[in-house]
């Protein structure tokens, strides 16, 4: 077991990659805080890995709301005891033309998608650093976090402000024996798509085996980016999305 008594967050926890994430990063021994908006949800995720020899514990949080990520970060070292990681994982995404695009829509996404992992690394580094602990920090991206996509401007900023304030974190932390690394997913198959199967089957399309990326994919590569085999892999993004960016089907 490569994370054996690691005591990782994961936001979003509660499906999803977060879900996948959570549960591959106990298959690696790793303690996990299942944190989401959604508790009863967490509650059934953190049962689950519980079943699986590892602590796993509960948390509601509203990942934008900077007092909840604070006690998030406290919580998990109450019932871990330390703090190792946290996977910065939680989103939303509220597509409008540009155009249409009111201050209060904008704001939303980037109040979620990027405010909450500047929270997150924030209030975790100092934790860990105040307990001498060292370990690694994951943010979820997105491919659209260095390409434009239509309907998507607060997406697309939030998710780009993603990918530097990983770069920013590593650089500063690294001192302090904290990583900081993001993934940057293609199309993947979660809930979030809906439940239209032909703009599933267009948007499989355009990966280079034509599937949707599945949430466990971009798991197994989380929990990869959180062991020591990773160690060398800092302050960088990692597409995961099937050649989408480089090989883009038209």
């Amino acid at each position: 077991m490569k994370l054996k008594n690691q005591a990782i967050i994961v936001t979003g926890g509660a499906s999803g990659i977060g879900y996948h994430a959570g549960l591959a990063l106990a298959a690696e021994g790793a303690n996990i805080i299942v944190a989401d908006f959604n508790l009863d949800g967490a509650t059934k995720v953190a049962a689950e890995l519980t079943q699986k020899g590892v602590k796993a514990f509960p948390f509601k949080v509203d990942v934008s709301k900077a007092s909840d990520v604070e006690t998030m970060v406290n919580f998990a070292v109450e019932k871990l005891g330390t703090l190792n990681g946290i996977f910065n994982n939680a989103g939303i995404g509220l597509v409008k033309p540009f155009l249409e695009m009111d201050p209060a829509t904008y704001l939303k996404v980037i109040e979620v998608d990027q405010h909450s992992v500047y929270y997150g690394m924030y209030y975790a580094a100092k934790k860990m650093v105040a307990l001498g602990a060292k370990g690694t920090f994951v943010n979820t991206a997105s491919i659209y976090g260095s390409m434009a996509a239509l309907g998507s401007f607060n997406y697309n900023a939030a998710k780009a402000a993603v990918i530097n304030m990983t770069r920013a974190a590593a650089l500063e932390l690294a001192p302090h024996g904290i990583r900081a690394v993001a993934v940057a997913p293609g199309f993947v198959n979660t809930p979030i798509l809906g439940k239209d199967a032909a703009m599933k089957e267009a948007l499989a399309k355009q990966h280079l085996h034509g599937k949707l990326i599945e949430p466990e994919q971009v798991a197994s590569v989380v929990a990869f980016l959180f062991t020591e085999a990773a160690s060398a892999i800092n302050g960088s993004t990692i597409p995961v999305e099937d050649g989408f960016q480089i090989f883009k089907n038209s």
